[in-house]
């Protein structure tokens, strides 16, 4: 089945990807661009101040450390890849460190390596690989490209020109491109499906310098000379035919990116428009192979192998990525357990609280999401909010309301983090706050909770208890207990992706 991973794609692939059992792999890995990136929650209705807001999706910098000299001493040793590495990669590795030192890029390119390797070892032997990169170090990348896979089986450096915003520069030229590296797992394999392009008239007359013609039933045609050498007079090529039939494309790619008012787009900070995906899944594969992608973020290319009738897996490190591309195809019509699975993510309290400990802030973003709120933009010092919920107020004449949410992963908890919070509930000037444990709440918390009173959201009487206790058992509830004011803004934009009418928290009305 459609599988979605939640983790590190190391230890995925060498765990959980057979041998030769993919047929086409798109990844799209961090640049070693030494940036952070965010990804921009924008409300599904627009126009709402306050509604906006962004989180940290990934760190794209690397730092040589323990954890760096580790890796790589397990990538010599052999024993951090299912297979281990040839001659060709160790020495590579080996000069490598020796002429960069111990830095920020030695420590990217250790990262790479062996996955790399595992990704070579899950490719069929006639799959092909697109490794997705820029020039910051791509040239290292190519090298890492031609030990692992052989230089025999180096296919093209497709650019990806892309060309918008041009702008005035002193000291160098517009950077309008990225680099994809095309390379087989054999010698032999070839591109499933030829991609074309259709000519145009102009482009026809210009590039074959033939003059064009008009015959008796009106059909323009250009005459091809190629039989005279033969002793055959010139036939007759209709421009019509030739259109139909296509040109070749090249290497270089005219595909434009996603503009920030395109429908396709999530705010996803590193999403590839679907078209370069989908020339990439035409040309090698075909229905009902399977594609993998180990970084896939917002999901780009499990939605195009979706549409395109191929099965797919994808696997991402953060908790962000995995609930973007399960709405996304939510809202698209499937549903997990029926169309896709998803692994790693908590299905139970326990493992909700292995995740809690391994990684206390994918817990918290998990945890909002299973709200459908958005996650605080920080690691730390997030003034005690890690989620907020937006919503339409109507006593405010349909401003943005909000609500906070607390996420304690200890179990130690008691009165003492309700009044801590009824203060955060004040200082962030929200309209009600959650808290969420887990550990059931005592009555010394219930009261504490209960002192805090009620928000009306819309002027009836309807009431909603300003503090709110969850346990994380009720996350795993359907629908969730919580009361909330009816009308929820989505963290996704609308433009983008279609929300369903049903909502599967309880509206509490």
């Amino acid at each position: 089945m459609n599988t979605l991973y939640f983790g590190d794609n190391l230890r995925i692939l060498r765990e959980s990807i057979e041998s030769g059992s993919i047929d086409l792999i798109y990844l799209d890995p961090p640049f070693k661009s030494g940036r952070n990136y965010n990804i921009l929650f924008q409300p599904e209705e627009g126009g709402i101040k306050g509604a906006t807001a962004q989180i940290q999706t990934f760190e794209d910098t690397w730092n040589w450390g323990e954890e760096a000299e580790n890796t790589y001493i397990e990538l010599l040793q052999g024993t951090i890849t299912r297979e281990p590495p040839n001659q060709k990669l160790l020495e590579l590795m080996k000069s490598m460190r020796s002429y960069l030192g111990e830095c920020s890029m030695m420590a990217y390119l250790s990262m790479m390596a062996p996955r790399l390797l595992e990704l070579r070892r899950v490719l069929k032997e006639t799959g092909s690989i697109y490794l997705h990169c820029d020039s910051t170090a791509s040239h290292y990348l190519k090298l890492l490209m031609d030990a692992i896979f052989g230089i025999g089986c180096f296919r093209n450096e497709i650019i990806w020109h892309y060309g918008q915003r041009l702008m005035h520069t002193k000291y160098k030229f517009n950077a309008k491109h990225d680099i994809i590296f095309f390379y087989s797992k054999s010698e032999y394999t070839v591109i499933k499906n030829e991609i074309i392009d259709p000519w145009t008239r102009e482009e026809i007359a210009d590039t074959r310098k033939r003059k064009i013609y008009t015959d008796e039933d009106g059909r323009e045609f250009i005459w091809d000379n190629r039989s005279v050498s033969k002793g055959y007079p010139p036939k007759k090529q209709y421009i019509e035919d030739i259109i139909k039939a296509g040109k070749a494309i090249d290497d270089v790619w005219d595909i434009p990116m996603i503009l920030s008012t395109s429908k396709e787009r999530l705010g996803y900070p590193t999403q590839k428009p679907e078209a370069l995906l989908e020339r990439i899944i035409k040309a090698s594969s075909d229905a009902g192979d399977t594609i993998l992608d180990p970084f896939c973020g917002c999901g780009t290319t499990v939605a195009v192998a979706q549409k395109l009738g191929r099965k797919w897996i994808g696997i991402d490190v953060t908790y962000l990525a995995i609930d973007v591309i399960s709405k996304r195809l939510e809202y698209s019509g499937l549903s997990e357990e029926k169309d896709y699975e998803i692994h790693g993510i908590p299905k139970d309290t326990y493992s909700a609280m292995k995740l809690a400990k391994e990684d206390p802030f994918q817990f918290q973003i998990w945890c909002t999401s299973k709200l459908n709120a958005t996650p605080s933009q920080r690691k730390t010092g997030d003034e005690g909010v890690d989620g907020i919920i937006n919503f339409v107020d109507h006593s405010k004449k349909n401003k943005a309301g909000k609500g906070i949410i607390q996420v304690k992963g200890s179990l130690h908890v008691g009165p003492a983090e309700i009044r801590d919070l009824k203060g955060t509930l004040e200082s962030q000037g929200a309209d009600f706050a959650l808290f969420i444990s887990f550990r059931k709440p005592t009555q010394g918390m219930i009261n504490e909770a209960v002192k805090t009173g009620y928000y009306i959201p819309d002027q009836s009487t309807r009431k909603i208890q300003k503090i709110q206790i969850l346990t994380v058992d009720d996350l795993f509830k359907d629908p969730i207990p919580f009361k909330h004011p009816p009308i929820l803004l989505s963290p996704y934009k609308k433009s983008s992706i279609k929300k369903k009418d049903s909502h599967q928290l309880e509206t509490g009305l």
